[in-house]
């Protein structure tokens, strides 16, 4: 079973070796991790984009399922890149894992950023625009996606010390991805 490695991790100090540890975590369930800093890119091209884009998509049309790395980036919720790469897998009803190192709700996180209350009790940003609250730990579509093209996201039950070194939530999305492979 071939896994499209999805997640902000490309943008680490630490990128090419994270992806490095994952894909040996792959390798010990017997499964190939593609990390999309595999791809051969020349980023002085014109085209570099364009050419992360297409390799990307390349290898998740490769793939058989997707982990998808939900920690919060840049903000509450998750990268809207790895958002694009868990929507297109589920889209073309490939096995979608995912994980987040942070346990909160996506309200909470959001709350701990600033928001405030409507009159009427709803949860608010400082725009006044709705929070989405269903005590999930990020967008509706991402989790429900998840429990009907996969497993449902796994997190940890206390955010770990170092949200984007530990990868004991990946591997756990890896042995899933392995007992799917078995169960096949």
């Amino acid at each position: 079973m071939k896994i499209y490695l999805a997640g902000p991790d490309v943008f680490l100090p630490d990128a090419v070796e994270i992806g490095r540890r994952k894909v040996e975590i792959c390798a010990a369930h017997g499964l190939t991790g593609l990390y999309p800093l595999d791809n051969a890119v020349d980023l002085d091209a014109p085209d570099a984009a364009r050419q992360i884009f297409c390799g990307n998509e390349a290898m998740m049309d490769e793939a058989d399922a997707i982990i998808a790395n939900l920690i919060p980036f840049r903000g509450a919720g998750a990268d809207p890149g790895t958002v694009y790469e868990l929507g297109y897998m589920a889209g073309r009803r490939k096995f979608c894992l995912a994980y987040s190192n942070d346990p909160a709700t996506y309200a909470d996180r959001l709350g701990r950023l600033a928001h405030v209350t409507s009159e009427d009790g709803r949860l608010v940003d400082a725009q006044g625009l709705t929070v989405e609250d269903f005590g999930l730990v990020d967008n509706l579509m991402m989790i429900h996606a998840l429990e009907l093209h996969g497993c449902p996201l796994v997190t940890p039950v206390q955010m770990p010390n170092d949200v984007w070194n530990d990868l004991a939530a990946f591997e756990t999305c890896v042995r899933m991805a392995a007992a799917q492979l078995i169960a096949t």
